[in-house]
C-alpha cells in the first residue's frame, strides 16, 4: 500500500526518518459543550455544523471528473459527510447511508458504461487498502480486494450530479491521509501497572480535539481489546461542565498555551490508586495528541490529587504508566557469536557473557529479561536425525540454565517486561510459556491456546507455522510471523488463569517477498525485516496503517534478523550486524556495522 504517512511516533525516532510527512487539514468540527456545570456524560455531546461549509462542486465538470473529486470530498466527514453529498441530487443525498461502513482504496479508475443526454453510468473500480470502523479504527486489507460500484449520474440545471449510488463511504487513500490523523487513545493493562495504546484515526478540529479525545476514551477500547483492558473513564464518571483552558477560557481549547482544565463527576468517589490511573489515561492521550499541558484534573470540583492542585499534571507525572518507560533498553547490546552470548560494550569491547550462556557454543538464539537478569535460548541439541534437535533453556544472567521444553524447530525466545515469562513456539504451532517465580527460581511451562486463531475462517486469518513471535512490553499483544506474514494478535486471560492468543491483525500487507524476523519497536509499531533486497526493513503501525521502509543503505541482502527498542535498531544481514544511525552532518539514516562481532553473529537485545 502506498501509505507514506510520518507520524508523531517517527518524528520522536528521528533515525527512522523515511516517511513523508502528510498535511493535515481539519475538516471536522463539534459544537462547543453545554455551559451548564451539570454533569453531561463523555460522548453524548452534540455536534454541531461548522460555520463554514465546504466548497462547492466545480461548475461545468465532466462526470468522470465529478467523480473524482467526489472521492476527495468523501475523505471529510463533518456533518455527515456534507460536503459528498454535495455531488448528489436531494434525493440521493436523502438516501445515502454514510454510516454504512468506510472504506479506503487506492488509485480508484472511473470506467463509463453509458452517456446519453442527461444520464451517465459509471464504474468505480479500485483496490480495497483497508476498512475505518465507526469508532475510528483501521484495519488494512490483506488481500487483493477489488471494490466496483456502480454509480448513476443525472443532469440538475446544467450540472451532473450522483443520483444512485451505493451505501456506505469509499475515499481515496490519499484524500484519507490528509484529513485524518492517528491519535492513540490508552488503557490500563489487566494488572493496573501500564497504560497499553489503542489507535484511532479521525479527522478532527484542534479547538475539538479534547472533546473528541475524551469522547471516544469513554467509549472504551475496541472490540478486541474491550474484555481486557481496564478503562478508569466508565460511567459513573462523567464530565461536568466544559473543557477550558486552565485560565478559564473556553474558547481555542488544545490550541497553544495555558493548559487543560476537566472536571470529572463521580471521581471523588475513586480510590487513590484508580485516580492515579484516570490521570494516566488521560493526560498520555492529550499530550500524544499535542495538546499541551499543564493538565489540571478535577474530581467534582476538586482536586482530583492535591498533590497536583497548584500546578496540574504534566506529562513526567505519569510517566511511571507510560508503556515508552519499559520499551527503552537498559542493559545494552549482547549478542550471540559462535553460539554463545557476549556482550558489546559501549568502547566497542566484546566480551563473553558470565555464566552458562557465555560458556557454551551451541546457542541458535536468545533473548534477555528488561532488566537484564534472565536469559531464555535456543540451544541446538546434537542428537540424531528424526529426533527433536532444540532445547528451550532458561535461566539467570550470569548463573546456570535448565532445559524447559524441547521440539525440532522452536522460535526466539520472547519475555514478558516483568520478566515472570518467555513465550516461544515450537514446531510451528505449539505456543509456550516458561512461567518464571522469581521467588522459588522454579520455571514451568505453560501453553498458550491458539485455538481462536487457527479455526478462524477468514482468509486473512494465520497460516501456520509460525516462525516468530514478539511479545510487546506491555503483554497484551503479540507480534508473530506465520507463513511468512506478519500479525499483531491479542493477550486474552483464560478462566483458568492461562492464556490465549485471538483477533490476530494481519499488519505490513502488500509485502512482496516473505517475513523472516519482527520485533517490537515502541509499544504501538513494530519493525520487520524481510527476504529480498528491495526494502528489506520496514516498520508498521499495530493496526497495520502507515507502513513505512527504512533505508537499505549498507544493508547486504538477505537479512536475518532484526531486534529493537525505541532507541537502537539493530539486524543481522548477511555479512554483519548492523545499526540504524544518522550522520550527524546530513542527518539522514543509514546502517553501519558494529564492530567485532563477524558475519554470522546475532544481535540480542531484552525483549
Amino acid at each position: 500500500m502506498s501509505m507514506r504517512v510520518r507520524t508523531a511516533r517517527m518524528q520522536r525516532l528521528t533515525v527512522l526518518a523515511a516517511a513523508v510527512l502528510a498535511v493535515l487539514v481539519p475538516l471536522t468540527a463539534c459544537a462547543s459543550l453545554p455551559e451548564s456545570s451539570a454533569p453531561e456524560a463523555l460522548g453524548t455531546i452534540n455536534r454541531g455544523p461548522t460555520s463554514e461549509g465546504p466548497p462547492p462542486p466545480v461548475a461545468n465538470r465532466d462526470p468522470d471528473l465529478l467523480l473524482r473529486d467526489f472521492l476527495q470530498a468523501t475523505a471529510d466527514p463533518a456533518n455527515r459527510h456534507l460536503a459528498a453529498r454535495q455531488y448528489m441530487t436531494p434525493a440521493a443525498s436523502t438516501q445515502w447511508d454514510d454510516a454504512a461502513g468506510t472504506v479506503i482504496v487506492e488509485k480508484p479508475d472511473t470506467l463509463r458504461e453509458s452517456r446519453s443526454g442527461d444520464k451517465a453510468t459509471y464504474q468505480i473500480r479500485a483496490r480495497k487498502v483497508g476498512e475505518l470502523a465507526a469508532d475510528g479504527a483501521y484495519r488494512p486489507s490483506d488481500d487483493l480486494v477489488m471494490v466496483e460500484n456502480k454509480i448513476e449520474l443525472t443532469k440538475i440545471d446544467g450540472e451532473w450530479r450522483i443520483d444512485e449510488l451505493p451505501d456506505g463511504v469509499v475515499m481515496d487513500s490519499t484524500a484519507f491521509f490528509k484529513s485524518y490523523r492517528r491519535y492513540v487513545l490508552y488503557f490500563i493493562d489487566p494488572g493496573g501497572n501500564a497504560a497499553v495504546p489503542d489507535l484511532r484515526w479521525m479527522s478532527v478540529q484542534k479547538p475539538e480535539l479534547p472533546q473528541r479525545l475524551l469522547s471516544s476514551l469513554i467509549e472504551g477500547p475496541q472490540p478486541a481489546l474491550a474484555s481486557i483492558l481496564r478503562n478508569e473513564l466508565t460511567p459513573p464518571i462523567a464530565l461536568r461542565g466544559t473543557i477550558t483552558k486552565i485560565n478559564g477560557d473556553p474558547d481555542d481549547v488544545g490550541i497553544g498555551l495555558g493548559g487543560v482544565r476537566i472536571d470529572f463527576a463521580g471521581a471523588s468517589g475513586l480510590n487513590p490508586r484508580d485516580r492515579e490511573l484516570l490521570a494516566a489515561q488521560v493526560v498520555l492521550t492529550l499530550s500524544s495528541a499535542d495538546i499541551l499541558g499543564p493538565y489540571q484534573l478535577l474530581a467534582d470540583g476538586k482536586p482530583l490529587d492535591e498533590r497536583f492542585a497548584a500546578n496540574g499534571y504534566n506529562v513526567a507525572d505519569v510517566q511511571q504508566f507510560s508503556p515508552a518507560t519499559s520499551a527503552r533498553n537498559q542493559v545494552g547490546l549482547h549478542a550471540l557469536r559462535g553460539g554463545g552470548l557476549v556482550e558489546v560494550g559501549d568502547n566497542g569491547g566484546i566480551t563473553p557473557a558470565p555464566g552458562y550462556f557465555g560458556r557454551v557454543t551451541n546457542l541458535q538464539s536468545a533473548t534477555l529479561s528488561a532488566d537484564g537478569q534472565f536469559v531464555a535460548a535456543v540451544a541446538e541439541a546434537g542428537r540424531p536425525p528424526g529426533m527433536p534437535s532444540r532445547t528451550l533453556m532458561v535461566g539467570t544472567y550470569g548463573g546456570n540454565a535448565f532445559p524447559v521444553a524441547e521440539g525440532f524447530t522452536i522460535t526466539r525466545p520472547s519475555w514478558t517486561a516483568d520478566g515472570s515469562a518467555a513465550w516461544a513456539v515450537v514446531d510451528g504451532d505449539r505456543v509456550v510459556r516458561a512461567v518464571n517465580d522469581r521467588g522459588t527460581g522454579n520455571v514451568s511451562v505453560q501453553n498458550v491456546d491458539i485455538s481462536a486463531l487457527t479455526a478462524a475462517s477468514s482468509a486473512s486469518a494465520p497460516r501456520l507455522p509460525i516462525t516468530e513471535l514478539r511479545i510487546s512490553r506491555t503483554g497484551v499483544r503479540a507480534a508473530m510471523i506465520a507463513d511468512g506474514k506478519v500479525y499483531v494478535a491479542v493477550v486474552v486471560p483464560q478462566p483458568d488463569g492461562k492464556l490465549a492468543l485471538a483477533s490476530a491483525l494481519p499488519v505490513g500487507v502488500g509485502l512482496s517477498t516473505a517475513a523472516v524476523s519482527v520485533d517490537w519497536l515502541d509499544a504501538d509499531s513494530i519493525i520487520i525485516a524481510r527476504e529480498g533486497n528491495i526494502d528489506p526493513v520496514s516498520t508498521v503501525s499495530v493496526d497495520g496503517s502507515e507502513p513505512t521502509p527504512l533505508t537499505s543503505q549498507n544493508l547486504t541482502a538477505p537479512v536475518r534478523s532484526v531486534s529493537a527498542s525505541t532507541d537502537h535498531q539493530y539486524v543481522a544481514d548477511s555479512r554483519a550486524v548492523l545499526e540504524l544511525t544518522s550522520a550527524p552532518d546530513q542527518g539522514q539514516p543509514y546502517w553501519r556495522e558494529v564492530p567485532g562481532l563477524g558475519a554470522n553473529a546475532i544481535p540480542v537485545l531484552p525483549g
